[in-house]
């Protein structure tokens, strides 16, 4: 009804059940626009998912990964900077009377959750910055360190380990070969990061080699 078509009283787009006047981005929204599909609805959940049928566009947005809600955090800090809100939708997050639902308690749950797993994310990545990475067909895939490979300006160049934890894929992590271990910064080793549990050493690698060649596999 609000899709700004012939007759239309408005352009409307609802997203995570708040409503937007979108009408001054009518050549995205509008008629014939590339996210007109958005338009008279709230397709919340096809803005990280990037499935736009009718089965998409839909205000269910649980189970969705850490960072689908991070997304959706990012979408509604845009629209309610850029658009005019203009009401609630009764439904999913709020009731006949504009009072939060237990799916928007869940949410608000699910982006607290997700917030604090990219900050922890973000205090690994200092500890242990990810390695530069570059595949050749001859001789397989090789990482190697720098003062700021993984986009991490640092004093220390390290060597390459291969990072594990628990339910992720490892990854290729620059470590600290000098002064006290990240998690233990009053101990008097001089090994920095190197006996970290969750570090393994890349097979046929020099320990203390800044760089590791990965061969094919056959």
């Amino acid at each position: 009804k609000y899709d700004g078509s012939p007759g239309s009283p408005g352009l409307y787009l609802g997203f995570l059940g708040k409503v937007y006047d979108v009408s001054k981005g009518k050549e995205y929204y509008g008629p014939g626009g590339g996210y007109d599909f958005f338009s008279g609805k709230d397709g919340s959940r096809a803005f990280v998912s990037g499935q736009f049928d009718e089965a998409g566009l839909t205000d269910d947005v649980t189970g969705l990964a850490n960072g689908d809600y991070l997304g959706l955090k990012e979408w509604e800090e845009f629209y309610a900077k850029d658009y005019k809100f203009v009401g609630l939708v009764e439904g999913n997050f709020y009731n006949s009377k504009g009072e939060v639902t237990e799916a928007w308690k869940k949410l608000q749950e699910d982006i607290s959750k997700a917030l604090k797993d990219k900050d922890k994310k973000d205090v690994e990545k200092q500890m242990f910055p990810p390695c530069n990475m570059e595949w050749a067909k001859e001789k397989g895939t090789r990482f190697w360190c720098t003062k700021k490979s993984g986009g991490v300006q640092r004093s220390w160049v390290g060597v390459p380990r291969r990072l594990f934890y628990p339910g992720r894929d490892e990854r290729c992590a620059c470590i600290r070969t000098t002064g006290s271990p990240s998690v233990d910064p009053a101990s008097k080793e001089n090994r920095g990061d190197l006996d970290n549990p969750h570090l393994k050493e890349y097979e046929g690698c020099q320990p203390n080699s800044f760089e590791c060649w990965k061969p094919n596999e056959n």
